[in-house]
């Protein structure tokens, strides 16, 4: 009998739970009544609290998440938690930016690419077109326009001290800002032939460049993933949501892909028309420049509000160089092609698909330009077009319930 128990026992002894010991030979050998009578009492209860139902013991009484220690631990976890997710965001803005910029690009194909698609043209076929010919577009226009680029903004960089020089002799009042601010020195100093300066001028001009064309590798390289796996990246979205709200949110999501993808393009669109338009200008009254400015001109109408204002009094000072009344006239073309962008073009190109109110467009403006620079003015109305469709569908009608 005693063989029995002291076999069954050493049996137990070596049973990996420790259900009748509360303590396994796998753990903490050599075991021994060193350890201390608490530590011993401790572990027959354990063994006492193991059953078949429960091996590892019944859970015990939960904590109180009322209490103030638990409220306490919540709260301290909760604000280390928001201010580890800020650092990371501010650690990680310029790859934020990036992603952004090409997901807003691949929503704005998206039209271009679900066009495409047939029973007999795939969608990897209609993304594999779109990207070819956008990047076809895009290498061809660099192609052609780089050179004469590069070489009028040489030319306007170097001859900037002489153009001041040359508007203060003919127009008076250039001449007393001249002598005020001594502006063709300014322009002097700022393009001088300094080596130390020259050298700093040259890396900076190398870090841009590098920054500028991996910024832009980066961008295609994601524009085209997005645009690749845009039906698993909606699916992916829509699945966020509970199953009895899915349906509307697809109905407001797809309402907002649309708003953004016909800005984006029909914004892309006038923004050539307004540069073709101003370059036509510029040749047929002999104004220098007349290709860097009217890229130039399209670059900067594609910021609203602002980017037209600003590029028509940058071509208007280059005019100035040609003559008064062409630089008045230049004035006078700009005004017209405002008016024929914001009356025309745009009502006709980008129609009704983002309705944003005067005051919302400039309040969107200034403060995406003040976040994000460039970028966030760019954003700035699709992204207001977006919030004000998400507040019109379901924060409103819930306020006019109550």
């Amino acid at each position: 009998m005693n063989e029995d128990t002291d076999r069954g026992r050493t049996e137990d002894r070596h049973t990996p739970d420790g259900a009748e010991h509360g303590h396994t030979d796998l753990v903490a050998q050599p075991h021994t009544p060193d350890e201390g009578g608490p530590i011993i009492s401790a572990e027959a209860a354990a063994a006492r609290a193991s059953t078949t139902q429960n091996p590892l013991g019944k859970p015990g009484r939960r904590f109180d998440p009322r209490s103030p220690f638990m409220v306490g631990m919540a709260g301290a976890a909760g604000v280390a938690v928001t201010y580890g997710a800020i650092q990371a965001v501010i650690a990680a803005s310029q790859v934020l930016v990036l992603i952004v910029v090409a997901l807003f690009l691949a929503i704005g194909l998206e039209p271009v690419v679900s066009w495409l698609v047939r029973p007999w043209f795939p969608r990897w076929a209609a993304v594999a077109a779109v990207f070819v010919i956008a990047i076809g577009l895009l290498a061809g226009f660099l192609a052609v326009a780089i050179p004469p680029l590069v070489t009028q903004g040489s030319a306007l960089v170097h001859n900037a001290p002489d153009y001041v020089d040359h508007l203060a002799q003919r127009y008076p009042l250039i001449n007393t800002l001249n002598t005020h601010f001594h502006l063709q020195d300014r322009a002097r100093q700022g393009l001088g032939s300094d080596p130390s300066k020259l050298a700093g001028g040259v890396l900076g001009a190398g870090r841009l460049v590098f920054s500028i064309v991996s910024g832009t590798v980066i961008v295609a390289v994601l524009t085209g993933y997005f645009m690749a796996n845009f039906v698993q990246v909606r699916a992916s979205i829509y699945r966020l949501f509970p199953r009895s709200r899915r349906p509307r949110a697809i109905l407001i999501g797809d309402e907002i892909f649309v708003k953004v993808g016909g800005y984006i393009l029909g914004n892309l669109a006038i923004s050539v028309i307004t540069a073709v338009l101003t370059f036509i200008w510029l040749l047929t009254f002999d104004v220098p420049y007349a290709l860097l400015l009217a890229v130039l001109v399209g670059v900067l109408d594609l910021i609203p509000i602002v980017g037209s204002t600003l590029a028509g009094t940058i071509v208007a000072l280059v005019a100035l160089t040609v003559s008064l009344p062409v630089s008045v006239a230049t004035i006078i073309f700009f005004i017209v092609l405002r008016l024929l962008e914001d009356y025309l073009l745009v009502p006709r190109i980008i129609g009704r698909t983002v309705r944003v109110p005067p005051v919302v467009t400039v309040v969107a403006v200034l403060l995406g330009g003040a976040l994000l620079g460039i970028v966030g003015a760019l954003l700035a109305i699709p992204v207001a077009a977006a919030v004000l469709l998400i507040i019109s569908e379901t924060v409103l009608p819930s306020l006019d319930e109550r």
